[in-house]
């Protein structure tokens, strides 16, 4: 009773804007522009259409911007075509709480001919024109229907071809196989290293991501053979664009939930030029109930806030300007310590107490200029810091269970400064051919620092201490060319220099074609050499051989190397369905390995809360990822969307003893399958119930049997090296189901939903632990360590 007594309360925060019963109505407005030079096109012929026979249309005016008003709520198409361009047409979904805002980019036509329809829906499409392979559109939409996602982009990307998604405890991306330390991040140009909470140095994934995804713009992920403004990345790029706010009238948000408190507002600053602004915020909703008493079942609650802002400053002849940033903290303070009884927590380790700290911080300012009909250029300039930190204490007790002595057991501190400039040309040298050009400028900053005591002799041994900078740059070009309106090749060369020693240089060619063979098929090709630096702390790591006398072991690491060969087929079954397929074949080479002979490979990497330090690194290792892949795919078309997607893989590695094994990422097999529909309740479709199932079927997590003697002995889990990944768990598999009720009031609109995560609560495994049994028992020390069970995810939220 306490506990709905405390979420009325909470709720009420959001119930503020009151009923109205008229009819529901909402503008549609939205721009225009040319795919390849983004310059605005004037006299597009822009159709709205619905359920019904009506239909509304308008043109562009001179700034390429349109607006259809006083359109009833609903699902609609919106088709765009203008002579010389092939015609487009998307969907869009009109509520009455927030206007819809959409920038449609055309394609300009080779052959003077009437304009091609372009058969299926913006999801076709993708932001970067440049990329022909491999490459996934996403929405903001999609992140909030499929079950399971819980708002995540990350987790909402596992649901593609490619991608694994089976750790219930990480967000981590492994695409082909590949490390998801192979992933790169780039938001409005910038490269982020770790956009989420808890983010622990040397990897990209964790529990809790950090942007917001109301403030996201349409934005592409790609899985391979990216083009060559991409680099430091191996296995794949989310390139996440954040969209501007209202420019016409202000408009908020408001969202409760498990997972967050969160509330959003845009607008205008000046309805006069253009300018607008974009600010989000949230905060820990399981911290809000343990401040107001509410038991949530460990003492342990996460704590984080973030927030994401954007406005954008349309300077007339001087380009537009737009100031962004986006940053969280977050820290978790687990403590064993102060115990009575050995029921244990849910979180961290039984033997100590864990406090853990970071924060993330981006804010840069981008200009993008028009020169002309044919030249436009973009800059971005921005300063980020990541910060962690983490600090262990061992819990010694007596056999009553009374606390005997805390012994400080670890310190570390992670600060990484950076600073970006990203300059970008854009050309288009003829109606057939365009040309992109550029540099990426990275300076850094590390003030790093780590060290664990070693118990058994009573000293310190100090892994990191580091205070420096260091310099990468990667200039690249591009050039596209339409041979026809059937056939567009793109070619182009990425080069990499890190200043942290001489061997961190590289060239990259990369290469696609693709050939569309109708209005509905098209085959693609494309090849890419792709190289990366390892994480930054281990280039610093060192031995330490006496008090003051130590040495740096990984100082002269050079990149490690991937080449990618991928072809597709590409097939609109219908306007708003479609099937593609997929295969794959990645070498990697100069895979930094033990300079002794084992098993470890950095390929292993990046999938932990925990930092590895492997000891001196040499460039020796290799790998190889080779697979096929098949989508089946239906748009969100008259309420109704399915996702099938299949993935066969195979990735293995080579360490310094020159074994060729199974890498910690190869399951083998992925299986998603996932389908919503939307059922309206009235005529007006003001009240409507939307559900929502996916189900996950991936082959097992690979490990290593434990050398029980040796585990006994060290009080730890201890694998036998030689036998690394020759067992693999049993396959995982889990059930999602998401239920959700929609009311549209004249000017707002309110939802209600409950996300079932592994609503069958199934046992998957995470992982082997090591637990101390008694000398006389005949009990494996040994256990099974399971995955999240079943979790319910609730939100309300209201726009208006």
């Amino acid at each position: 009773m306490n506990y709905l007594k405390h979420l009325l309360r909470i709720s009420l925060v959001f119930l503020i804007p009151l009923f109205a019963w008229s009819q529901r109505i909402q503008s549609v407005r939205g721009i225009v522009i040319d795919s390849d030079i983004k310059s605005p096109l004037f006299g597009a012929i822009v159709k709205l259409a619905g359920d019904s026979a009506t239909t509304t249309s308008t043109v562009t005016d001179v700034n390429g911007q349109f607006k259809i008003p006083n359109v009833p709520i609903g699902r609609y198409a919106l088709s765009i075509k203008m002579l010389g361009y092939s015609q487009k047409q998307i969907y869009l979904n009109v509520t009455s709480g927030k206007e819809v805002q959409v920038t449609i980019e055309l394609q300009q036509q080779v052959e003077d001919i009437a304009a091609i329809e372009v058969s299926g829906s913006n999801k076709q499409g993708v932001n970067n024109e440049m990329t022909l392979v491999s490459t996934r559109n996403f929405t903001v939409e999609e992140t909030e229907r499929y079950a399971g996602s819980r708002q995540d982009p990350a987790r909402m990307a596992s649901n593609f071809a490619g991608v694994q998604g089976a750790d219930d405890s990480r967000n981590d991306i492994v695409i082909r196989g590949n490390s998801p330390y192979g992933v790169l991040w780039r938001i409005e140009g910038i490269d982020v290293v770790n956009p989420n909470h808890f983010a622990v140095p040397g990897t990209t994934g964790s529990a809790i991501n950090l942007l917001n995804s109301k403030t996201f713009a349409n934005s592409d992920f790609l899985t391979g053979a990216f083009p060559a403004e991409y680099g430091n990345a191996i296995a794949g790029v989310f390139d996440i664009k954040l969209r501007n706010g209202n420019a016409e009238k202000h408009e908020f948000s408001g969202q409760f939930g498990l997972l967050g408190t969160e509330l959003f507002a845009e607008g205008p600053l000046s309805k006069k030029s253009g300018a607008s602004y974009l600010v989000g915020y949230r905060y820990s909703t399981l911290k809000i109930f343990q401040d107001i008493g509410i038991k949530i079942g460990t003492n342990a609650a996460p704590a984080y806030q973030d927030a994401n802002f954007r406005i954008n400053l349309p300077a007339g002849k001087a380009g537009t300007f737009a100031i962004f940033g986006f940053g969280g903290t977050s820290k978790i303070d687990i403590v064993v310590s102060n115990q009575t009884d050995p029921g244990g927590e849910l979180y961290g380790d039984k033997d100590r107490d864990q406090y853990f700290r970071t924060r993330t911080a981006v804010t840069g300012i981008s200009h993008t200029k028009q020169w002309n009909d044919n030249t436009y250029t973009k800059t971005v300039i921005a300063v980020q810091q990541a910060k962690a930190k983490t600090m262990h204490e061992l819990v010694f007790r007596n056999p009553d269970f009374t606390v005997d002595t805390l012994v400080h057991k670890l310190d570390y501190l992670f600060i990484t400064n950076k600073a970006t400039f990203n300059f970008t040309l854009n050309k288009r040298l003829s109606k057939k051919s365009m040309l992109r050009a550029g540099i990426i400028a990275d300076g850094y900053q590390y003030d790093l620092s780590d060290s664990t005591f070693l118990e058994d002799i009573g000293v310190w041994n100090l892994r990191l201490d580091y205070k420096g900078m260091a310099v990468m740059l990667q200039p690249f070009i591009l050039f596209k060319h339409k041979f026809n309106d059937r056939i567009t090749m793109q070619a182009g060369v990425h080069g990499q220099w890190f200043s942290v020693n001489k061997n961190s240089t590289a060239i990259e060619p990369r290469f696609s074609i693709a050939y569309q063979t109708g209005n509905r098929s098209s085959f693609s090709l494309g090849y890419g050499l792709h190289n990366q630096a390892i994480p930054y702390y281990l280039y610093f790591a060192q031995k330490t051989y006496a008090p003051g006398v130590s040495s740096m072991l990984n100082s002269e690491l050079g990149f490690f190397t991937n080449q990618h060969v991928v072809a597709g087929y590409d097939y609109a079954i219908t306007p708003f369905s479609r099937i593609k397929a997929e295969v794959y074949y990645q070498h990697l080479t100069n895979v930094p390995v033990d300079i002794i002979s084992s098993s470890y490979s950095i390929l292993n990497q990046g999938a932990s809360f925990s930092r590895i330090f492997p000891g001196k690194l040499v460039n020796k290792g290799t790998g190889d990822n080779y697979g096929m892949e098949f989508t089946l795919e239906r748009f969100f078309t008259r309420e109704f969307f399915f996702l099938l997607t299949t993935s066969l893989y195979n990735s293995t590695y080579s360490g310094s003893d020159g074994i060729k094994r199974n890498t910690d990422f190869n399951g083998n097999f992925v299986v998603n399958a996932m389908a919503g529909k939307e059922f309206n309740l009235t005529k007006s479709k003001s009240k409507m119930i939307s559900t929502g199932a996916k189900v996950t079927w991936a082959g097992g997590q690979r490990y290593t049997p434990a050398d029980v003697v040796a585990s006994n002995a060290q009080g730890e889990l201890v694998v036998v090296d030689s036998l690394r990944n020759i067992k693999q768990f049993r396959n995982y598999f889990r059930v999602d189901v998401k239920l959700g009720y929609k009311f549209q009031a004249k000017k707002v609109s309110h939802e209600v939903a409950v996300d079932l995560v592994n609503v069958l609560g199934i046992k998957n495994i995470l992982g082997l632990t090591y637990v101390p049994v008694a000398v006389t028992s005949t009990q494996s020390p040994l256990r099974e360590e399971y995955q999240l069970g079943f979790l319910p995810l609730f939100y309300y939220k209201i726009d208006f």
